[in-house]
């Protein structure tokens, strides 16, 4: 009798492209978590468990910004596979309304807030979102990392 494999569960998390009225993109510096940190990138997090992917981002924006958006204004951008520091599946978003005045409202895993123009993201990019930022919206799924 074979021993039975040992499956090996991806972690599943999300990321939302948060716009504001002239175009820019909501980008956030990480700190304090071990992941990633001093580098820029997109409020998300991982989904957990009984949650769908857009209550999943719903609940990470007002975790981390303060702000409350509903699932319909959350418009599905892309699905990433990645091997950068881990194997993950990250499922990004887009959202143009919301209510509130985004803030840092995780003092202990964010130093910085910025909003700047997409075509120009602020730097340290994280390398992951880096590799595929200038794909998003021209091919729904990208996987970095696995050549």
């Amino acid at each position: 009798m074979s021993a039975t494999p040992v499956r090996f569960a991806i972690p599943t998390a999300v990321q939302v492209r948060l716009f504001d009225e002239q175009g820019r993109v909501l980008f956030l510096r990480r700190a304090g978590t071990g992941f990633f940190d001093g580098f820029w990138s997109l409020p998300g997090g991982h989904v957990e468990n009984g949650e769908s992917l857009r209550q999943a981002a719903v609940r990470e924006l007002a975790e981390e910004l303060g702000i409350e958006v509903a699932q319909e204004a959350l418009t599905p951008v892309a699905v990433v596979h990645r091997a950068s520091d881990t194997n993950r599946i990250e499922f990004l978003f887009e959202a143009r309304r919301w209510q509130g005045e985004a803030r840092i409202a995780e003092p202990h895993r964010c130093d910085g807030l910025c909003w700047a123009d997409p075509a120009r993201p602020p730097q340290p990019f994280a390398p992951y979102l880096a590799v595929v930022w200038s794909r998003l919206g021209q091919a729904w799924l990208l996987e970095v990392g696995w050549d």
